[in-house]
């Protein structure tokens, strides 16, 4: 009954993955209706998350940027829905990508680490790189419980070429030789394992980060790269992406250096566009250990 159910659920997804986008829209709108406007989903986190990263900001700024979240939210799960029947030509055309970081390390052959944060439309992006790109795209994610659910989320991150790495199985994927340079993306701001995580300020708070990304970065030695995406604010369902350059050479740099880095261009982006990132996240669940080992602490970067 339980598997009959989760077919019955995903063919509807599938059909409202075939709407037209002002359809999609609407049911965007409904939808954060019914689950934040009735149902006050995840109001409390979001709104401690959003007062206790702007400290200074009164609550009617703090409510506005949390109704504006909103729309986001519920934005994003439709687009993501979208992918599912998306054509290249329409994906392709809601994304303003600047590559010049990327043409010029695919003119060498050479790997590269992409690190970022829940900004925007995260899944629209992986499917748009692997579509526009001649990179071979490798993503690490969470797979979902539900065997069903992740198969069908499968078909959808990957059907224009991207590679699905579980995040388990990571470092070993990471090495794995390719027929063409690829970009390995990392996107690293859940919350972590206290006992193990790089711990620093993060939106004026004690925040762990996972320390893999940088583990695997210096494993390959590969140029590293932050990746933003903002939200077109005037057309819904576009975005644009830019990357930053965070080192060439990982091995050379001290311990936490390329995490420190990728945190402090992401909390740029978020205090740019606040609306734009995952606050029902329950980001600071953990508390920061009393003690911290040295390889939880940044190293200092000899001049």
């Amino acid at each position: 009954m339980k598997n009959l159910s989760t077919r019955l659920l995903l063919s509807i997804l599938t059909a409202i993955s075939r709407l037209s986008w002002k359809k999609l829209y609407k049911l965007s709108d409904i939808f954060r209706f019914l689950i934040f406007d009735i149902g006050h989903y995840r109001r409390e986190v979001i709104l401690t998350n959003l007062k206790n990263s702007f400290p200074g900001y009164d609550q009617n700024v703090i409510e506005c940027i949390a109704r504006r979240y909103y729309r986001n939210f519920t934005d994003i799960i439709f687009e993501t829905i979208k992918l599912r029947s998306i054509s290249r030509s329409d994906l392709l055309n809601r994304f303003d990508l600047e590559t010049d970081l990327l043409d010029h390390y695919y003119a060498q052959q050479k790997n590269v680490v992409v690190m970022s944060g829940h900004l925007g439309n995260w899944e629209m992006l992986n499917l748009f790189a692997s579509a526009k790109l001649s990179y071979q795209i490798v993503v690490v994610y969470h797979e979902l419980a539900n065997d069903i659910f992740e198969d069908w989320f499968k078909k959808v991150r990957t059907k224009f070429g991207t590679e699905m790495v579980p995040m388990k199985e990571a470092m070993v994927r990471a090495m794995a030789p390719r027929e063409k340079p690829f970009l390995f993306v990392l996107v690293n701001d859940q919350s972590p394992s206290p006992e193990k995580a790089y711990w620093t300020k993060f939106l004026n708070q004690d925040t762990g980060i996972f320390r893999g990304g940088e583990l695997i970065a210096k494993r390959l030695n590969a140029p590293v790269l932050y990746m933003g995406i903002a939200r077109d604010e005037r057309r819904r369902g576009f975005y644009r992406s830019y990357f930053k350059l965070i080192t060439e050479e990982p091995k050379k740099e001290p311990a936490n250096h390329i995490l420190q880095s990728q945190i402090e261009f992401l909390e740029e982006d978020i205090k740019r566009q606040p609306d734009n990132w995952l606050w029902s996240h329950r980001r600071w669940k953990h508390a920061k250990p009393q003690n911290l080992l040295p390889f939880q602490l940044r190293q200092i970067k000899s001049e």
